[in-house]
């Protein structure tokens, strides 16, 4: 369901116009953005609950080669090693070579 629709259904359920509903909403999201950003939480019984956390960043990288070339482990490595490193991480590949000049 993305917005419009959401606005819509809430209309109908309300008794409300659409515009009346739209501005309850963007209220609604201002409130929420604006605590979240002041680093606050929103809870709302039954819905939900809206706050920012920080996690530590992750590699997500399942070729142990390839993890160690992305950390910079690894210095020197041939072309056809690393398209095929990538390829096995389930990665597309797409090489472009220029002319030098």
């Amino acid at each position: 369901m993305n917005k419009a629709e959401l606005i819509e259904q809430l209309a109908m359920k309300s008794q409300l116009t659409k515009k009346q509903v739209e501005e309850l909403l963007d209220a609604l999201t201002s409130m929420v953005t604006s605590t979240i950003k002041a680093g606050g939480e929103v809870t709302i019984t039954g819905f939900g609950t809206f706050l920012s956390k920080i996690r530590a960043a992750r590699m997500g990288v399942t070729q142990p080669r390839l993890s160690d070339l992305l950390k910079g482990k690894i210095n020197k490595f041939s072309l056809d090693a690393l398209v095929n490193m990538l390829g096995h991480a389930g990665m597309r590949v797409r090489l472009t070579v220029k002319k030098a000049a």
